[in-house]
């Protein structure tokens, strides 16, 4: 039964994840009443499938924001993430939430990668961080050097998120889960819809990663990835950083602690999280290649490791490099969005809820201007975007064109198998088979009409246009569509 949300409130959140919990958190400090609906459970995007690593050195990040917006906006972006890294950490010590330093370490594989690394430590060089070259990494396969930066951090993203929930509701924030947002309309209250009744706010925020609302068109600006992620017990340590590479194929590698060893044995265990074989969603004809890679990768290296875990996540690369927080359009102070974090939202989703909060009472930091949804930036985004919306074009075209080549039902898909046919007037027709149950929906996308692809790693349909995805029986999963596929 869907859950029915209060009438009124001064802010209603939409999304549970570190974004909207923080803003959430935020504004109950201050007084607001606020309410937070999520369409699922708290921690079940992005951020709780984090590899969780709190660095202002990310990859290449920086050398991709001074590409494309030039060396004010690092400048405004570094002093960003750097007051979200140290927010994160005071909230983690007042709240007894365990987090580990560590160097966070950029490192090339090969002569491309080596030059990535030396750009990047270059531009952050300039942005006043204390980088080093390092030479000689600690690694069990050959590199390239690469770019260390000490003193960084690494969690649990679900102790943090669960934390922020019980502070937000500490100071009278409401946290609705299962309730899935329809739409926003009106001016200032702004109304609500969801599944269970209408909310008013006199601001409403969505933190969804992609925002589900079609205005201000961020699905057009941003291309959705999404990547995978293996945790390993390891009968030691066997990493001293958060490491991650600079080229292809990309690999990420961090540490955890944990209580036993492989197989359960008691001592000193350890866990080692491997990630990478990052994809523009739905446009990869077998995701679950891409895991076993990783998961060879591993074996081939790690030779000790015992898999305990698997997941995957998804992410929202921005064409012009720099997240998005703030007016969904210009003029529309009241109705607000954040996303866009480009993999790196354990700072960035902080920065933008600071960001947004401190826009609702009356303040602005300096560095908020990077963040900026509307102004000149865009303009070092265009090349990035006219080619990334040239590709939805083209996956647009193909996802039709693809079914008419086969028409007919075809052989049905074997378990935990999907395909998309033509067997029948009109458009095509998903059929997948999970668990023995055989389940029949459209395979057009209910965002903007493209032509949905089975995930044969999550048994999912994905969509290769602006990423929303689809469970086998056509509930939304994730993404900017809000209503399901339709049943057949």
């Amino acid at each position: 039964m869907p859950v029915v949300p209060p009438a009124e409130t001064d802010v209603v959140v939409v999304g549970a994840g570190l974004a909207g919990l923080t803003t959430a958190l935020l504004l109950g400090r201050a007084g607001l009443g606020v309410v937070v609906l999520e369409a699922t459970h708290v921690g079940a995007g992005t951020t709780g499938r984090s590899t969780a690593k709190v660095s202002l050195l990310q990859g290449t990040q920086l050398s991709r924001v001074f590409q494309r917006q030039g060396p004010r906006a690092v400048d405004q972006y570094v002093t960003a993430n750097r007051e979200a890294q140290a927010w994160v950490h005071r909230f983690c010590a007042d709240h007894d939430l365990e987090v580990q330093v560590r160097d966070a370490v950029t490192y090339a594989h090969g002569e491309a990668g080596r030059a990535a690394v030396e750009q990047e430590l270059a531009v952050a060089r300039r942005a006043g961080l204390e980088v080093v070259l390092d030479e000689e990494l600690p690694l069990p396969y050959a590199t390239s050097g690469g770019v260390r930066l000490p003193d960084q951090l690494q969690l649990d993203p679900m102790a943090l998120l669960l934390a922020l929930r019980r502070q937000a509701e500490a100071h009278g924030v409401v946290v609705l889960e299962g309730t899935r947002v329809r739409g926003v309309s009106g001016r200032a209250p702004l109304r609500v819809a969801t599944e269970g009744g209408e909310v008013t706010g006199t601001h409403v925020v969505v933190a969804t990663g992609m925002p589900i609302l079609d205005r201000g068109a961020f699905f057009a600006r941003a291309t959705a990835a999404r990547s995978y992620g293996l945790a390993y017990a390891t009968p030691r340590p066997v990493v001293d950083a958060m490491y991650l590479s600079a080229d292809q194929p990309s690999r990420s590698l961090r540490d955890a602690l944990a209580a036993t060893g492989p197989g359960g044995s008691p001592g000193s265990g350890a866990v080692l999280l491997v990630g990478g074989e990052g994809h523009p969603t739905g446009r990869d004809r077998s995701p679950r290649a891409r895991l076993d890679r990783l998961r060879a990768w591993t074996a081939e290296h790690f030779p000790e490791a015992e898999e305990t875990h698997a997941w995957s996540a998804q992410d929202y690369v921005t064409t012009r490099g720099l997240p998005y927080a703030g007016p969904v359009l210009p003029g529309t102070d009241h109705l607000l969005v954040a996303g866009g974090f480009s993999k790196w939202g354990m700072t960035n989703a902080v920065a933008a809820a600071l960001a947004l909060a401190k826009g609702v009472l009356g303040e602005r930091p300096a560095w908020a201007a990077a963040f900026d949804t509307w102004d000149r930036r865009e303009l070092g985004g265009l090349p990035g975007a006219a080619l990334a919306n040239a590709e939805v074009g083209l996956e647009l075209t193909r996802g039709w064109l693809r079914p008419l080549r086969h028409p007919g039902p075809g052989v049905a898909p074997g378990d935990d198998g999907g395909q998309v046919r033509l067997d029948r007037v009109g458009p095509p027709t998903a059929t997948s088979l999970v668990g023995g149950v055989p389940r029949r929906v459209s395979a057009v996308c209910t965002h903007l009409g493209g032509v949905v692809g089975w995930n044969d790693a999550e048994r999912s349909w994905d969509c290769p246009l602006h990423g929303s995805r689809f469970d086998a029986d056509g509930s939304v999963l994730e993404g900017p569509a809000t209503c399901g596929l339709t049943p057949r």
